[in-house]
């Protein structure tokens, strides 16, 4: 007996690209954007969205130190489900100050979750952190090669990386063989 064959066909796609940089002025900018794209036309109860138009189509700026300290952030929505869904874009200005690193996530649904916010920015906060993680691995190994003009390799390991993960706990291997240091007194990792 053959197995029935299984189609699929596409309803909707939902994008998020973040994009990480280093500025003249030794800051560093991610960009992010999120959109949600119906593969049909549809019927929402304030507008209609066209096959290939996006229902969301948002985007933060969001620029940091190289501690991950952000300096600022904006929020621009260019297309959402409702006609006041860019009216709370502002909000998103309250995170400056955050740091990224243990408790991120659960003070920015302090700051902006639920209805201080919006469900899709927020989501789109939470990966440019992670991002913004990625971007200042970048530019630590890139200051160790001497691949950007000006910098000099880091004095030491940073230790900003300790109990982010399980990779990267206090007691694991890796933090071993890396010989990183914690600058701060060992304890409980915060959530």
């Amino acid at each position: 007996m053959n197995a029935p064959t299984i189609t699929r066909q596409l309803l909707h796609t939902r994008e998020i690209v973040c994009r990480g940089y280093l500025r003249s002025d030794g800051l560093l900018d991610v960009d992010g954007c999120i959109q949600d794209v119906p593969a049909e036309a549809s019927d929402l109860p304030f507008h209609r969205v066209e096959a290939g138009d996006p229902v969301h189509d948002m985007r933060l700026l969001m620029t940091l130190d190289t501690n991950l300290l952000i300096q600022s952030i904006t929020a621009v929505t260019s297309a959402g489900a409702t006609p006041v869904c860019g009216a709370i874009a502002s909000a998103y200005a309250s995170l400056a100050g955050l740091k990224i690193g243990p408790g991120f996530k659960q003070e920015v649904k302090a700051r902006v979750g639920g209805t201080k916010g919006c469900t899709h920015l927020t989501e789109l906060v939470e990966r440019m952190a992670s991002a913004a993680m990625q971007v200042r691995f970048t530019l630590g190994r890139a200051q160790q090669m001497h691949l950007l003009p000006g910098t000099e390799p880091p004095a030491r390991r940073h230790s900003w990386v300790l109990d982010t993960c399980h990779a990267y706990r206090r007691d694991g291997e890796v933090v071993r063989l890396l010989g990183l240091v914690s600058d701060t007194p060992a304890g409980p990792p915060k959530s």
